[in-house]
């Protein structure tokens, strides 16, 4: 009986410095840093908007990678909550909380990628517009 409560409760702590970690790697790892924010403000070409947009599509598929992981933790939480006691809705409603931080920050971050992806192809209509100016002029 002893062993199996003491693989319970080692169970259970090692469930929650996931979710402790789960938490912090947010937090350590910011969506928006100055750098990346400097590095839009100082686009100019094509190729600057289109890093950028890769950048946030790399964050984007991160956040939804988090929102399975977090989706499968929910599952666990709500099919066997017998296992966390007391602590199963608070567990419960923790991840249901990151989930939708999660989903939100992909979504931002999908948007503002399409967003920079779109500056990217109006700079290339804009370079194609201006040579074909600069070759109908040269050819006058």
């Amino acid at each position: 009986m002893k062993a199996k409560f003491g693989n319970v409760f080692a169970a259970l702590s090692m469930i929650g410095a996931l979710v402790s970690a789960s938490s912090s790697v947010v937090a350590a790892q910011p969506i928006d840093t100055p750098e990346i924010r400097a590095a839009a403000q100082n686009a100019v070409t094509r190729g600057d908007h289109n890093a950028i947009a890769k950048y946030y599509e790399k964050i984007a598929a991160q956040m939804q990678a988090k929102v399975t992981e977090q989706k499968e933790l929910l599952e666990q939480y709500e099919d066997k909550s017998y296992l966390y006691g007391r602590q199963a809705q608070d567990l419960q409603s923790h991840t249901s909380a990151l989930i939708r931080d999660y989903e939100k920050s992909a979504e931002e971050s999908t948007k503002v990628a399409t967003l920079h992806r779109q500056m990217a192809a109006r700079l290339y209509q804009n370079q194609a517009a201006n040579t074909q100016l600069a070759e109908s002029a040269a050819g006058l």
